[in-house]
């Protein structure tokens, strides 16, 4: 995208979309070493170096527009309006955390934000996402639900029959990918025949589209069109955004699969400095005004750390509070 392209856009999105993709970097990290000093739990699978097409996406959705995301989605959940003082919450299993302590990283959702939830299960969410669109379909309502999933997703079964349902009943969804070059360490020339994996959705009778995931605003645009096509009654889009992680599937991840040289040259495509350095080769920003972004940032990630050491554990007599619910008939499941 040239700089007048660039200009295109209000000064107001363009910094927003910096802001966000700090604060899904920045985040990471932070969580990541809040997890070292033992404040946090369990895995993490962190979308460091994936910031663009999270940001880029949700950018492209409005308030009512659903997302369902994965096991890799903290991107997503910010992306979509996600609060980082309630998710670092419930990535310390702290009571004031989105789902109260016990969803944790790989199961944090937000109905009122529009976040149908993150999920361990790879491709778990697509189906939901279809089960989303139909509703909004029959309801007569111009809301579209968008998927996240990797590349490894795209060959579980869930992935086609989702895509086969959405193609044959020309459901309000989009299909984003995030081919991030592996399924957890295989690399996807070992598990999938073809290198573009968007072509898939020509098989169930709706456009794939292949981007550059680490272009925030070719992420936008790609979405923003198939979310029109969605809301006029065409049916589905596939999107498929190449990037790259820049960790391992999950932190202590050693990752003897990685090709020499590879992650050097991905690095050079990091999507937050290159889009910083476009926004001042444009002359929209100075390095102090984007400098103040960042720092308000560490700002609100500091006192997202706070907020979750000072928040209480969940209480065990709540243990199963939410997991049954009373039927209409009194039946109890």
């Amino acid at each position: 995208m040239s700089d007048k392209e660039l200009t295109s856009y209000s000064k107001d999105f363009l910094a927003e979309l910096f802001r966000k993709m700090v604060l899904v970097r920045e985040f990471e990290l932070r969580a990541i070493e809040e997890r070292r000093n033992g404040l946090i739990p369990g895995f993490i699978h962190s979308c460091v170096g994936q910031e663009a097409s999270a940001v880029g996406a949700t950018a492209a959705l409005t308030q009512e527009d659903v997302i369902t995301s994965t096991h890799r989605g903290h991107g997503h959940l910010l992306g979509k309006g996600g609060d980082p003082k309630y998710m670092m919450a419930e990535l310390a299993a702290r009571s004031t955390g989105y789902c109260l302590g016990r969803g944790g990283s790989l199961h944090l959702a937000d109905f009122e934000l529009g976040i149908l939830g993150a999920n361990g299960i790879v491709g778990g969410g697509i189906p939901i996402a279809v089960g989303a669109g139909l509703a909004f379909q029959m309801r007569g309502e111009k809301r579209v639900s968008l998927s996240f999933f990797g590349d490894g997703a795209t060959n579980e079964g869930a992935f086609h029959e989702a895509l086969n349902l959405a193609g044959l009943w020309s459901l309000p969804v989009i299909f984003l990918c995030e081919n991030n070059l592996y399924g957890e360490g295989t690399p996807q020339d070992q598990q999938a025949p073809i290198a573009d994996l968007a072509k898939r959705a020509e098989s169930y009778g709706f456009p794939g589209e292949i981007v550059d995931g680490n272009d925030v605003l070719a992420v936008y645009e790609a979405t923003k069109a198939a979310a029109a096509r969605a809301r006029a009654g065409e049916g589905p889009t596939m999107i498929e955004a190449k990037t790259y992680r820049f960790r391992g599937h999950y932190e202590g991840d050693p990752q003897i699969y990685r090709k020499p040289g590879e992650m050097a040259e991905w690095r050079k495509r990091d999507p937050i400095p290159n889009f910083r350095q476009r926004l001042l080769d444009a002359g929209l920003f100075d390095a102090e005004a984007l400098d103040e972004i960042e720092a308000d940032v560490q700002a609100d990630l500091d006192e997202a750390v706070a907020f979750a050491e000072s928040a209480p554990a969940p209480k065990p007599e709540e243990a199963l509070a939410g997991v049954y619910a009373e039927t209409h008939d009194g039946l109890i499941f």
